[in-house]
């Protein structure tokens, strides 16, 4: 008997997506699905089309979740998992779809590695321009499977694995017995599950198949970053720090510090792309010296890259001093 799996999709402002998003799953090769659709109080026509498509499509297995106040994407992923019933969990946005053979692709091989995560990879559909990019977020690890927390962790610290919680499937039991959920209120939160998730994952495995298209549009988060966005990753590296701090292994500590160092990078490099507010830059180049660094005797080590030594030099030189050069390394 092939294993159910439950597919969960948040609902809100979707109306010119949904229906191509729903079709993907309905033409799926592996058919043992579950469909968990959340409606976080979406104010368009959004759940007159699912209802159409409902509808229409009888014999498919389909939950409407209906928040009774707008709660934010992170509620939604907790109550997509909390009410799925499947041996796996894959979480799907809504203005995204599938390949026809995602689930089949993905479940083989769960089944034949018994991981607790696995890894697809994507492209990207441009609709600016009508041009695909494949692996547009790429997965850079060196396997195709792993069996060590400690490696995967390191894996996932260089930016070996993409962050997102959609195309990859997950043993719903793992989240669950773990009690790893989202954290209400966050805009990245994504982010910040996937890294609480890694600190407990012990196997892992990846495939090669593209089986998630992901769309650039108008509307997509990754062209639309407000100063909200860049306080909600301000607010993550709080939580990573929390963290290091509680961590005993000596070996996830240095991970997760290296982890801290280039995440600070990442977001300093967004934040000036996406705003160009030099203040902004600057006060949160302070704010990010405050948190977890490395120490004078850390250059010393072995166990951080000269990558993490130098991007760490360089965010703990004087604000003003710091900012300067940040923005001439930027746009040289």
């Amino acid at each position: 008997m092939n294993p159910l799996v439950s597919i969960s999709i948040p609902i809100f402002k979707c109306e010119k997506f949904i229906i191509r998003c729903l079709e993907s799953v309905k033409n799926q090769t592996y058919k043992n699905i579950e469909i968990i659709l959340v409606n976080d109080c979406t104010m368009d026509d959004s759940m007159n089309l699912i209802r159409e498509f409902i509808a229409l499509n009888q014999d498919l297995n389909i939950k409407i979740i209906e928040h009774l106040e707008n709660s934010g994407l992170s509620v939604v992923r907790n109550n997509g998992i909390k009410a799925s019933t499947g041996k796996y969990i894959f979480f799907l946005d809504s203005d995204d779809e599938i390949t026809p053979d995602c689930i089949q692709r993905l479940v083989e091989n769960a089944e034949k590695t018994d991981a607790q995560i696995i890894v697809g990879q994507n492209s990207w559909i441009n609709t600016f321009n009508n041009t695909t990019k494949d692996f547009g977020f790429p997965t850079v690890a060196e396997k195709k499977y792993y069996d060590n927390n400690l490696e995967i962790f390191s894996v996932y610290s260089k930016g070996g694995f993409p962050s997102s919680s959609w195309n990859k499937l997950f043993k719903r039991d793992f989240i669950t017995t773990n009690q790893i959920y989202f954290v209400p209120g966050l805009f990245a939160q994504d982010e910040l599950w996937f890294f609480h998730l890694l600190l407990h994952t012990k196997t892992l495995s990846i495939i090669d198949d593209i089986t998630y298209l992901y769309y650039l549009h108008g509307e997509s988060v990754i062209f639309n970053r407000k100063k909200k966005n860049f306080e909600n990753y301000l607010t993550i590296l709080d939580y990573f720090s929390k963290s290091f701090n509680e961590q005993k292994d000596p070996t996830l500590k240095t991970l997760i510090k290296s982890k801290i160092i280039l995440f600070k990078e990442m977001v300093l490099v967004m934040q000036w792309k996406a705003l160009k507010d030099r203040e902004y830059l600057k006060t949160n180049i302070s704010r990010m010296q405050n948190l977890v660094k490395l120490n004078p005797t850390d250059y010393f080590s072995s166990k951080f890259s000269k990558d993490v030594k130098k991007k760490n030099f360089f965010q703990n030189l004087p604000a003003d001093f710091s900012l300067k050069l940040f923005i001439w390394r930027f746009e040289r």
